[in-house]
Order: C-alpha cells, then structure tokens, then sequence
C-alpha cells in the first residue's frame, strides 16, 4: 500500500476498565479539591486491584478528611456499576496516601516577584484535529468510543442486562487517499454475567455497533471480521481481573495513535500541569484551525519547562504543508493567544471542577457543557483563523 492508502487500528476501553476506574477516581479527587479551592494543586494516582483501592499523591490547598474521600471513591465505583464479589462499592478496602506537594516544586511553578506563573513540568504537549468525523477527530477512535459509550448508557439504565462494567473495543478502517472509506475488522470484549453465552453476548452487542458507525462505512465488512468476545466468556473482570493504574491509556484518552502524544498523562492533575493544559489548549487551536477551513488535518506542539511560563517553541504542521500558510497562523496565535498556564486556564476556564466526566470515552471529540466541562472543544475562534 502506498503511503495515503492504509489499514489504521484504534481501541478504546469503558469506564470500568480497571486503568479508568483510576483515572475516574483520579479525576474525582480534582474536582474534590478545586470545588473547595479554584488553585489547589493536585497530583494523584490510584491503583486498584481485587477489592482494593489506593490513592497516593501531593496536594496544596483545603484539608479534606480521609473519610469524605473514601466516601466519594465508594460513590465512583458504585456509579461505573461494579458490585461484585471480587469489586464492589460497598466492601472494598480503601487507603489513601496523599500528602503536601513538595516545595521545590511549589517555588518553581507559583507566582511572585511580579513573576508569572510558571509551568508545573517540562514536557511537550500535542493537539490535533482533522475532518474525518463531525467532532473533528480521527474516525476509528472516534467510533470506538462510541460504541463503549452507548453501551454503558444502556447498562446503567438497565437496557442492557448482562453486560458488565469492564469492556473494550478497536475499529480499523481502509484508508484510500488518506481518507477513511469503510470498516475491515471491529473487535469487542465486554465482561458479562455467568448466565450469557456467547451467542447471546454477540446478539446483544451487535446493535451498538450499527448506533455507533455511519452506515457506509459498514457495507462490505464480513461478519467474520467481526470479533465478540474472540477469546471465549469474560466474567472475571474490572480490577478483580487485573491490576488498574492512572494514566495507562493516554493513547485511548487522545487521538487513538493518529496523533502523536507527549507521553503526559491527564487524570488526576489540577490544570497547572501542562501535561493536561497544554494539550488541552493544542486541541483548542487546532481544532478551530480545521474548522475555519484552514486546513483538512492541523497538528500542534507546545513545548514547556518547569518554572518557565511561555512555550519554549510552538510546532504547527498542516495536511497541505503550506509553510507561508503556518507562518500566518503562528502570527495569528502569537497575537491573539496566552499559551502561558495561567493564560490557558483563563481562556479555557480550567479552574471549574470539570474533570471526572473527561476521564473516560476520550478527552477530544466530546460536546462542552453547561458546566464548563470540555471547553477546550468550542470553535469560538474560527474567525481569526480564516485566511
């Protein structure tokens, strides 16, 4: 196959993976500190295993009790869905570890002297966006997140009986002249109760595929290449079946491998760390980018370092690779962006407590809310970048 004609794979996993149940409890803890303080500082990390939960981390701000912590961990579990015997809500033991953030870092990252605010790591952040799908992302993550997200919707309404919390899915799709033309294969595993077989799992499963994938590009895949549960019955899951870590997926939380990813995390971090702001920023511009007209695909980096507050370069690449084009929408981002930490969590209101709903089913792609969250997908400033 040439270079524009391809096979490309993305996966996506549900809520209930084990890796997402921490960076849903992750992200709780955030929301937790910042609806008591908009400039808490939170870096947290969960592990979670058979019937076990643990959080371990640094914090700066208001002093909330282990008790209303645990209380709040139970109340995420209980919500993704898992009341089993070897996870549940209401009997799993929880510990937590988090204690105050380090100084060094502190002196390095806070206002003084006049001085602006600094970022809270060094590191480089991506952002992306390109026409495939409506929300402006790569069409085969896109689509496997879909299908895990209505199906979980259908499960905690109790639609769907049987299925359990912890699932995953991928979608790969053919690739003519660098555009998606149709799905080849579609794989999905999803925990389910001793009492289905798999016959049954498949009959249930099938429908989310055809809600999740525009019909075109369903017409000429084989049902053989449709995989349901390829290897045999999956009772055993969530943490019970595997070990969960925070940020374990930042490929699913992103653009499904389409894009590169800096190699940060998200989950658990206050909107200080670039590792999350940044990128969140680099997805803003990049999709107002694409949605100008600009461009079909927009790539941005954004390069930090710790206690410096501006980018140490600004990276855009287009799919036409018209650099006087680039050159022009650089001028366009020096003039009319702060790409500061602070000045990101202005524009896009990153102080709010807006984090646990990001945690699963992608970080891009996803509608803003009332509430705040996902503002980094607005295409409020399309205008400016209409050349």
């Amino acid at each position: 196959m040439s270079k524009n004609n391809f096979l490309f794979t993305s996966e996506s996993v549900s809520e209930g993976h084990p890796d997402k149940v921490c960076d849903r409890i992750s992200d709780m803890v955030v929301d937790l500190y910042l609806s008591r303080d908009q400039f808490a500082r939170v870096a947290c990390e969960t592990l979670t295993t058979t019937n076990k939960v643990i959080l371990a981390g640094e914090t700066r701000g208001p002093k909330i009790q282990k008790e209303e912590l645990i209380d709040k961990i139970r109340g995420c579990i209980k919500d993704i869905g898992y009341n089993q015997e070897g996870f549940s809500w209401k009997t799993a033991k929880i510990e937590t570890f988090l204690h105050e953030q380090s100084k060094d870092i502190a002196m390095g990252v806070d206002s003084k002297d006049n001085k602006d605010e600094g970022a809270g790591d060094q590191g480089i952040m991506f952002g992306y966006a390109c026409t495939e799908t409506v929300d402006l992302m790569p069409a085969p993550i896109d689509f496997s997140h879909k299908i895990l997200r209505l199906m979980a919707n259908d499960r905690k309404k109790g639609i769907l009986k049987g299925i359990e919390p912890d699932s995953k899915s991928q979608v790969t799709m053919k690739y003519k002249n660098g555009l998606p033309t149709e799905v080849t294969s579609i794989v999905i595993s999803t925990q389910h109760s001793k009492d289905l077989n798999q016959e049954k799992v498949r009959e249930l499963v099938i429908p989310y595929i055809k809600k999740s994938i525009p019909e075109r590009y369903l017409e000429n895949i084989d049902s053989k290449e449709i995989y349901i549960n390829p290897t045999g019955q999956f009772i055993i899951g969530g943490p019970d079946g595997d070990t969960g870590l925070t940020g374990r997926k930042i490929i699913v939380d992103t653009y499904g491998g389409a894009a590169p990813h800096g190699g940060g995390a998200f989950s658990g971090k206050d909107p200080t760390k670039v590792d999350r702001s940044a990128a969140y920023a680099a997805r803003y511009l990049a999709k107002n980018i694409v949605s100008s007209g600009a461009s079909n695909k927009c790539l941005i980096q954004l390069a930090y370092a710790i206690g410096v507050s501006k980018p140490l370069s600004i990276f855009i690449k287009l799919d036409d690779g018209d650099e006087i084009k680039v050159n022009k929408i650089k001028k366009i981002i020096d003039e009319n962006f702060d790409l500061s930490p602070r000045g990101i969590r202005e524009m896009l209101k990153l102080n709010n407590p807006i984090y646990e709903v990001t945690s699963s089913y992608g970080h891009f792609g996803r509608k803003p809310g009332n509430k705040g969250e996902f503002s980094w997908e607005k295409t409020d400033k399309v205008e400016l970048f209409k050349l």
